[in-house]
């Protein structure tokens, strides 16, 4: 396998976050990492699978104090979530992080078989490598698991993430997992979703998933408004889309 020349790549969006990536990894794993700049600190929603360090990426692009959120604990989302000081997470996810036991895998032929079950379907090969690179030589697939930590803070439905100059409320969106979180930002209409809601198919049938209350929660979803949805995977999206992708979950999950 070859050798990655960078492992992360990035985009500016047009509301000032910029948007990482690890391009090496499959598109199932593959999490959106976003960093928000603010006036007093700096906000990193997810922080990828941790194959490469993300906070020796990102201080590159902070000179402010740094908040990691991680909107649920599954490991494409919380790899490199112990590399930075302040951690935040909603209390049904916290204990996942503090002895991380759930499936870690970079090959899906390492997934329990419920997960194997679970993710029948969704085009993703039962022997199938989840990278097509290695960030260097020597660098043992087998080997890869998700780092223990704890979260330094607490995060729930109606709590704020302020930055100084922009803010952020705590949305409970559970379904997908039980303490799965967004982040809204009223000024400028802007959700960031986690994987809650994204546009690709969506992953109800996991451990921890709930069908029901995933339907409520895209029922709230779909009556809110957003001007750009963030979603936790694939491309951004705006508010006629959100509909769209939301009647479609309740068409087929709810009838």
């Amino acid at each position: 396998m070859k050798i990655a020349e960078r492992w992360f790549e990035r985009q500016q969006m047009d509301d000032g976050v910029t948007l990482l990536f690890e391009p090496h990894v499959h598109p199932f794993i593959r999490c959106n990492i976003w960093f928000v700049r603010g006036r007093d600190r700096d906000l990193v929603i997810d922080t990828g699978t941790g194959v490469c360090s993300l906070a020796a990426e990102i201080a590159s692009l902070s000179g402010n104090p740094l908040v990691a959120v991680a909107t649920h604990s599954h490991y494409d989302h919380v790899g490199s979530l112990h590399e930075f000081e302040n951690r935040l997470m909603h209390p049904a996810e916290a204990p996942h992080m503090e002895r991380y036991e759930e499936f870690a895998a970079l090959s899906a032929a390492a997934f329990p078989e419920d997960i194997r079950e679970a993710l029948a379907g969704y085009g993703l090969g039962r022997d199938e490598v989840l990278i097509d690179a290695l960030p260097h030589e020597g660098y043992d697939i087998a080997a890869y698991n998700v780092t223990s930590t704890q979260a330094t803070g607490l995060i729930g439905e109606g709590d704020a993430v302020d930055l100084g100059d922009r803010r952020f409320s705590v949305m409970h969106l559970p379904g997908h997992s039980p303490g799965s979180v967004g982040l809204w930002e009223e000024k400028t209409q802007t959700l960031f979703s986690g994987d809650a809601i994204y546009d690709g198919p969506l992953l109800d049938e996991l451990p921890g998933s709930d069908i029901a209350t995933y339907v409520q929660t895209i029922r709230r979803l779909r009556d809110m408004a957003p001007r750009t949805v963030h979603g936790g995977h694939d491309p951004s999206f705006d508010g006629a889309r959100l509909v769209e992708l939301c009647d479609d979950y309740l068409a087929r999950r709810s009838a």
